[in-house]
């Protein structure tokens, strides 16, 4: 583990950190600090400038620079520079806070954890510089995509049993979805298989003849417009589950950027939100025992516009 960080947190985030090997028998291939950041960041920053700017900083805050002598076992900090994003729509309300929790309903295009090209546009990044929380963390996720109830710890010391809950399945979650109607569908089913999902790989995949660890109850609650409107109550929680169970029906959820194929979206256009909502979380509080509703204020076909403000 590093030392502490002599860089200050920048939108809630704390600062990135390198290690220098361990000097070896041989002699190292780099003569200079310089030298070894360009190969160990070249992918990531520039590198040059970053160096030029005292970016760059050794444990005691001392600047790099790229003359310096190159120095094994020796960590360096910086911030990585992050893009312009635009906001994304639908606001973030707070369902509801208080000293171990918070809950918010979030809008379909908002990461819940920063990632890739969504840093300052997700969930962690904008409350904890709005509520003052710089040890906020989500004890479960949600894809970007889907929108909904989202629960988050205040602080690291509850982070491990809050996060238990959904590990041990002690956590009552129900889905709402938009997908076609299929008239020789029975329903209610419950859809059983196995689930893989490659690292790197967009689209998760079912393993046929292997042993089931993928399970929800899919229930068609009304059809409007020729849609339906689907009540899903995942029993386990594989990645990208929800979308290949009613993809498998027959029945893939409207503008689903994935299923059945990949669409290409600019990163960021917001004009056709998944209609997956995480409609409701229930479970018994693990610390004092008090049962915890919350349910999304959200409604499919308007997932970015909250219809009110009212907490579950």
């Amino acid at each position: 583990m590093p030392p502490r960080s002599p860089l200050p947190r920048r939108h809630g985030l704390d600062a990135a950190w390198v290690r220098t090997p361990d000097r070896g028998p041989a002699a190292p291939p780099w003569s200079t600090m310089g030298a070894w950041l360009e190969q160990r960041l070249h992918a990531d920053a520039a590198v040059a400038a970053m160096l030029a700017a005292g970016r760059l900083v050794y444990a005691d805050g001392t600047p790099v620079r790229a003359g310096d002598a190159y120095r094994p076992h020796t960590f360096v900090w910086f911030h990585r520079e992050l893009r312009a994003e635009p906001a994304v729509p639908g606001g973030l309300p707070v369902l509801h806070r208080d000293e171990r929790v918070v809950v918010v309903d979030k809008p379909p295009f908002l990461s819940s954890i920063p990632r890739g090209r969504h840093v300052t546009q997700s969930v962690v990044v904008r409350l904890r510089q709005e509520l003052g929380l710089p040890e906020l963390a989500p004890a479960h996720r949600l894809d970007r995509g889907t929108a909904g109830v989202l629960l988050l710890t205040t602080e690291r010391r509850w982070r491990g049993p809050y996060q238990s809950l959904f590990e041990q399945r002690l956590v009552e979650k129900r889905y709402r979805a938009l997908a076609p109607v299929r008239e020789d569908l029975e329903l209610p089913v419950v859809v059983r298989n196995h689930l893989r999902k490659e690292r790197g790989v967009l689209q998760a995949e079912v393993v046929p003849g292997s042993a089931p660890n993928a399970e929800t109850l899919v229930e068609l609650e009304r059809v409007v417009d020729g849609l339906g409107h689907y009540r899903l109550t995942p029993r386990t929680g594989r990645t990208h589950q929800l979308r290949l169970h009613l993809l498998g029906l027959g029945i893939p959820i409207v503008d689903d950027p994935l299923y059945p194929d990949v669409r290409e979206i600019d990163v960021d256009d917001f004009s056709r939100p998944m209609q997956l909502l995480a409609a409701e979380l229930a479970f018994p509080d693990p610390v004092d025992g008090t049962p915890r509703r919350f349910r999304s204020t959200r409604r499919l076909g308007a997932l970015a516009d909250p219809v009110v403000d009212a907490a579950g």
